[in-house]
């Protein structure tokens, strides 16, 4: 097993709440992981973490072997839907991957082409985001996830907003992704999501893994 994620003894508090207890669990390279909690479980906590974006108040993060905050304070090539993804809404779905591109400079316009087609946007490439509908920026927050081609993707409740054709085609860029090596961690509700894609899977409740099973 070559672990690309390793979490250790994870704890985050904020005031009176423990929202992750002596977390850990480790990601193997090339699979789709999936963690499941209701509501205030701590699985975007621990999403945050994982990206850097959240500074845990003891344990450790490695991503690829390096320590998160120490060696690296934002891990690179990682793609990620953390919570609601945010966009400029007087741009159109095209302008606003080009406009996040530009800031690295390193995806040109045919890729963002070929990415919003991936996700079924590609009609509406021109249409203000403004006027999309909550499906419809769901979709743009996958595509703009991806269009570096991103060996880790990070998910938070990616299929919020999609009604069947679109978790459909959700799920079936996930297994071309997965095919083509890249591993993906998947946070949701929705246990058909999870037991559909997913090979692994951790339970989170109230901070702590509860369950952390490898799926057949």
């Amino acid at each position: 097993m070559e672990e690309i994620i390793k979490v250790e003894n994870a704890v985050k508090v904020y005031k009176e709440t423990r929202a992750l207890n002596g977390v850990s669990v480790t990601f193997e390279k090339g699979k789709i992981h999936g963690i499941i909690g209701r509501n205030g479980s701590g699985k975007t906590v621990l999403l945050r973490s994982i990206c850097g974006l959240t500074k845990l108040t003891s344990g450790v993060v490695y991503v690829r072997g390096e320590q998160i905050g120490k060696d690296v304070d934002i891990p690179t090539k990682i793609g990620a839907i953390i919570e609601y993804p945010g966009f400029i809404p007087e741009l159109s779905g095209y302008g606003n991957l080009k406009y996040l591109a530009d800031i690295n400079g390193v995806v040109k316009k045919e890729k963002i082409i070929e990415t919003l087609r991936l996700v079924g946007l590609e009609e509406a490439s021109g249409k203000k985001v403004g006027k999309y509908s909550l499906g419809m920026k769901q979709r743009l927050g996958i595509a703009q996830a991806i269009m570096e081609d991103p060996e880790i993707l990070i998910l938070d409740e990616p299929t919020n907003g999609l009604d069947k054709d679109g978790v459909k085609e959700f799920r079936k860029l996930m297994l071309k992704l997965k095919d083509e090596g890249r591993t993906i961690v998947i946070a949701s509700h929705n246990a058909e999501d999870i037991g559909y894609l997913c090979e692994h899977i951790i339970e989170l409740d109230k901070g702590e893994v509860v369950e952390n099973d490898e799926c057949c």
